[in-house]
């Protein structure tokens, strides 16, 4: 049996109800057996009688035989017509004087046979006529007569009696056997089953609860009232739980020491190669400092992220309170504020959405918005509010319109725009740049993961986005913007009223 297959439940089935079932067979095999022993037993005590019976109408007369059969008599042996006892006297044996001419002869009859003793045997009557071949169970009594001693003869008397009603009888001692014990062990299998599946139930318990964690739960199992074998499982699974923890944990200690020793060296290398910059003449030693300068810019974005990434970490999500926050005022703010870097960049971002501001907005939004009636004043917007950490989700908006910034292009176009759709909330950053292919749409939300090697990013900006987003119960999705471009969906379930 495969590992993949393998269950535990069918198992204990199985080797508990195999061996019922066998006993079972086995004991309906031997109570055939036994009910056909005693329906023998019985059918064999009456043909003996009906044999003596016969025998002593047939009287010896000198040297030949006087038969005295009267009517009565032989009503009384077929006095049942569904089971008719049929009779032959043959004297010497074999040589017919009264009754059926079909009987079956004994079978090997010995020279000597013995007399006044019966014997039983089975035998089947011949087809004949209308009336089919069948099955019977008869007695054969041999007996000597004669007034000399020296020259008696043998008559052998013959009781036969089909075997239609002994087989009818075995049967129904067999079912008035069986049904009981069927009966016994069906209530048995269902008590097995029940109590399988009440012994399994901690095994399934400690499935759900393994099941329903997160990859990053690391928390130990509880277990108390497990038997005492699920109990050592369990503190198994918990020795390797919290081993996995501390190594996690120390290395994001690790992480998050190292970025914060290398963000003040970095910031200072970056300074002062901007220095150096300005007051160096053309020359090979600026293009130097240029690639100095943009790997210390580069270096310090990383340092930044992992910073950030850090703050995701559940240590840190645990230690900081949900607040009830505008979405839209949240995405309103960050995009007021990486304007000038987009304009640095000569790119037009701008801000749609609840409770828009015209200063938002970027130079083509405005262009559409003039000779349109403004709204009006007593209509405002209403909000789009959720339940999150600030922080949090203000790091995950500046990470998307970073990315949207840094590999749109210059001359491209950046919208931020944010909806509310009955429970949840929608926010969209729309480009018009080369955008993702969509085979890698998936693998770029992976950490150190970059779908292009133009731009200076470091493979880190969607990860933290999506790993920000899934700690507040939303997720995030990638689409090809028309013409062209690439449009990222953050859905987030909007706060409860």
């Amino acid at each position: 049996m495969s590992p993949s297959r393998f269950s535990l439940k069918r198992q204990l089935l199985l080797w508990l109800l195999l061996p019922q079932i066998v006993l079972w067979l086995a004991g309906a095999v031997f109570s055939y057996r036994l009910a056909g022993r005693y329906a023998n037993e019985a059918v064999d005590a009456t043909l003996l009688q009906a044999t003596r019976s016969l025998a002593r109408q047939v009287k010896p007369m000198g040297n030949g035989l006087l038969i005295d059969f009267p009517r009565a008599a032989q009503d009384v042996l077929e006095a049942d017509p569904s089971d008719k006892l049929l009779y032959t006297v043959s004297s010497p044996p074999g040589k017919f004087i009264l009754g059926n001419q079909n009987l079956p002869s004994p079978p090997a009859a010995p020279a000597s046979p013995p007399l006044g003793q019966a014997h039983f045997y089975d035998g089947e009557i011949e087809a004949h006529d209308d009336r089919p071949a069948a099955a019977v169970r008869v007695a054969a009594l041999y007996l000597q007569f004669g007034e000399n001693p020296k020259a008696q003869q043998t008559m052998l008397v013959q009781v036969a009696r089909s075997s239609a009603n002994r087989e009818l009888l075995a049967r129904r001692l067999l079912i008035d056997t069986m049904l009981p014990l069927s009966v016994l062990i069906v209530l048995m299998s269902m008590i097995v089953w029940a109590g399988v599946g009440a012994g399994l139930a901690p095994i399934a318990r400690l499935r759900r609860l393994v099941e329903g964690r997160k990859p990053n739960d690391l928390r130990p199992i509880e277990l108390d009232a497990a038997p005492q074998e699920l109990r050592s499982l369990a503190q198994a699974i918990n020795d390797l739980l919290e081993a996995v923890s501390h190594n996690v944990q120390s290395q994001r200690r690790f992480i998050s020491d190292a970025a914060h020793q290398l963000r003040t060296p970095l910031a200072g290398l970056k300074s002062q190669s901007e220095l150096a910059l300005g007051e160096a003449p053309p020359g090979p030693l600026t293009m130097r400092l240029a690639r100095v300068h943009e790997s210390a810019t580069r270096s310090a974005h990383l340092v930044n992220q992992l910073l950030a990434l850090a703050r995701t970490e559940p240590e840190s999500v645990t230690r900081q309170t949900p607040v009830r926050l505008d979405l839209g005022r949240l995405a309103r703010e960050v995009t007021a504020e990486l304007v000038p870097r987009a304009l640095q960049q000569n790119v037009d971002l701008g801000y749609d959405g609840p409770d828009g501001d015209p200063d938002c907005a970027s130079a083509s939004q405005l262009e559409e918005r003039q000779g349109l009636p403004d709204p009006a004043p007593d209509e405002p917007d209403r909000p789009v509010e959720v339940t999150g950490i600030p922080l949090l989700l203000r790091e995950a908006l500046v990470n998307l319109v970073d990315n949207a910034l840094r590999y749109a292009g210059r001359g491209a176009r950046v919208t931020v725009q944010v909806r509310g759709a009955r429970d949840r909330a929608e926010l969209t950053v729309t480009d018009n740049g080369p955008g993702i292919p969509e085979e890698l749409r998936e693998q770029v939300f992976e950490r150190f993961f970059r779908g292009t090697h133009e731009g200076n990013g470091c493979g880190l900006g969607l990860a933290i986005v999506k790993e920000i987003v899934e700690r507040h119960g939303g997720r995030i999705a990638l689409y090809a913007a028309e013409p062209r471009g690439l449009r990222v969906s953050l859905s987030l379930p909007l706060a409860v009223s």
